[in-house]
């Protein structure tokens, strides 16, 4: 259901924005996601920017959307309500807007948490999506862009709790592979890998490792590439010789992940 809002809020805006086109549609999206904590009872607001950087205005039409992950770990989106779906306590500003050429809208969305909601992970998506656009020669049917914002609000003490259930190495490419760490999330919210790991390739070559930060969902397994970082002065990153011994410490959201393992090839 859609609820007016009554109050203009202030928000930090993303450097980093989504961008689609399709036909005549475009639209810059700032930012890609939120990722915010709130409490039962509490009601939270924000704020997305729309911009349309083409030369005639532009208008959108806004729904939420339910997502996961398929087993590509693309993103997938159902305007069904899936269960466990916290959906209805989104409201959003309007269910349609239009942005002149060249100019920016703010777009004011709220999630109100019940107050007997328990603690885990409210997740869903606000979709733009422009309105479709003439068929052109080659394209025998209209298209349209569409874009979608994902937004994380952890209810309460929500916390992913993260377990390295195997090493591997993984080919990201033909000729460049690269250790990966198989992770599962028992917590009750998403989790993402940060920090560094210390490497020691059978070339006895020492390697900075640095984990990819795709997020790890509620109760999924997932396989996070490190990656070496370049050496001093140079761009490319070092080739590795398998095994590496990889010792350190990853953390996501307070949780300490301990890392000592031998990866082979």
């Amino acid at each position: 259901m859609t609820r007016l809002f009554t109050a203009l809020l202030p928000v930090a805006l993303s450097l980093v924005c989504a961008t689609a086109a399709a036909q005549e549609f475009s639209a810059i999206i700032s930012p890609p996601r939120f990722e915010e904590r709130s409490k039962p009872g509490q009601t939270y607001r924000n704020v997305i920017e729309v911009m349309n950087p083409s030369s005639r205005s532009a208008r959108f039409g806004v729904s939420t959307a339910d997502w996961g992950l398929d087993a590509s770990f693309t993103p997938v989106f159902s305007e069904a309500l899936v269960p466990g779906s916290c959906r209805t306590w989104v409201g959003i500003e309007a269910s349609e807007i239009t942005v002149p050429a060249g100019e920016r809208r703010r777009f004011r969305f709220e999630v109100a948490v019940p107050a007997d909601a328990p603690k885990g992970e409210c997740r869903f998506a606000i979709m733009f999506e422009g309105e479709p656009q003439a068929p052109r020669q080659g394209m025998p049917l209209p298209m349209s862009g569409r874009i979608g914002v994902i937004v994380y609000l952890a209810v309460g003490d929500a916390a992913p709790r993260l377990e390295i259930m195997q090493a591997r190495a993984a080919t990201l490419q033909p000729g460049v592979v690269v250790p990966a760490l198989s992770i599962r999330n028992s917590g009750d919210m998403h989790g993402r890998l940060e920090g560094f790991l210390a490497g020691v390739d059978a070339a006895g070559k020492r390697v900075v490792l640095v984990p990819d930060n795709s997020p790890i969902l509620v109760g999924a397994t997932r396989d996070i590439a490190l990656y070496p970082q370049p050496e001093e002065g140079t761009e490319a990153a070092p080739p590795l010789t398998f095994p590496i011994r990889i010792k350190g410490r990853l953390d996501t959201d307070g949780q300490r992940v301990d890392v000592d393992t031998t990866v082979a090839q």
